[in-house]
């Protein structure tokens, strides 16, 4: 039964319905995008750009810690290019953290862009709760319409 806990929780559920809404939107030669759930398994938006970047998972744990002691975003730097790191919650989901990569800049240009930064992190949070209240309606209608027989009034 553990063995389909990640495939089938929701904090993965969630997070792949995220990663399919925003990273098509991205530019070709943009940010880099990473979801990474609480259990350390991570969806890029650029699988290919993102393993060049060689970031480890003791990386990824020291960013993680980072943001979960309350520094936020986190921003540092990895091969030629700066790392922004966030916590990604719903109102009912802790997501985990999302990753920005953001190529060609350094510690002090991203924090020279901190503000744009930011929005882009609170836009992404803000589909995350989006598509969150759209899967609880679904559930919620699903649930509603099981309670209904063919050709009967609903029940009360």
């Amino acid at each position: 039964m553990d063995m389909y806990e990640s495939l089938m929780s929701i904090t993965c559920r969630l997070n792949e319905q995220l990663g399919r809404e925003i990273f098509e939107e991205l530019p070709e030669n943009g940010p880099i995008i990473a979801l990474i759930n609480k259990d350390g398994n991570y969806w890029p938006s650029d699988s290919e750009r993102f393993s060049t970047l060689n970031i480890s998972e003791g990386f990824f744990k020291a960013l993680c810690s980072k943001v979960d002691d309350g520094h936020e975003p986190v921003i540092t730097e990895a091969k030629e290019c700066s790392i922004v790191a966030s916590q990604l919650a719903t109102d009912k989901t802790n997501c985990g953290y999302i990753l920005l990569a953001l190529p060609g800049y350094n510690t002090e240009s991203a924090l020279s862009n901190i503000n744009l930064i930011e929005i882009l992190l609170s836009q992404i949070s803000l589909i995350a709760k989006l598509i969150e209240k759209n899967n609880l309606l679904y559930e919620l209608q699903m649930k509603q319409l099981g309670e209904y027989r063919p050709n009967e009034a609903p029940l009360n």
